[in-house]
């Protein structure tokens, strides 16, 4: 079973980093990780230790590679469908759909968190109705060409 991203903590640690592989509209990201525990997203919107009034200063909060765990243990999914690459609802939500379903049938996915993300977005001309067979055929045709090539091993230079 696939997990989701739901934490912006997490969806920044993955898209800081660079896309694994990219489609004409896609792109997709990875880090090998967990999902953030609550405690570490608390450690990060501290801006400033507190100041008490009896002058004894709080605990420091220990560093961000102590707390990660070790190696995950699962995947996590998360996608990024902005409106101004996809204007209507009803295209956001069959992407979505197509993504998680391009996800679950993917077969050998390494452990880790997943970010997919709408990179542009698809010919109003080709594809007029906001959801059609189409554009689900062509999403899904697109997603499974970009998983299938961050999937395959790198060829020794």
């Amino acid at each position: 079973m696939i997990g989701r991203i739901q934490r912006p903590v997490d969806f920044e640690r993955v898209l800081a980093r660079q896309s694994r592989s990219r489609s004409t509209h896609f792109a997709l990201h990875h880090l090998s990780a967990s999902p953030a525990p609550s405690t570490w997203v608390a450690a990060q919107l501290r801006t400033a230790p507190a100041e008490l009034s009896t002058g004894d200063a709080q605990p420091a909060h220990s560093s961000v590679e102590q707390t990660l765990p070790n190696p995950p243990d699962g995947c996590w999914l998360g996608m990024v469908v902005p409106k101004r690459h996809a204007k209507r609802s009803v295209t956001r939500a069959l992407l979505k759909r197509q993504i998680r379903a391009a996800f679950a049938e993917a077969i050998g996915m390494p452990p880790g968190l997943w970010v997919v993300r709408l990179r542009l977005p698809f010919d109003r001309q080709k594809f007029p109705s906001a959801a059609s067979d189409a554009l689900r055929q062509a999403a899904r045709a697109e997603l499974a060409q970009l998983l299938d090539r961050a999937l395959k091993p790198k060829a020794a230079a």
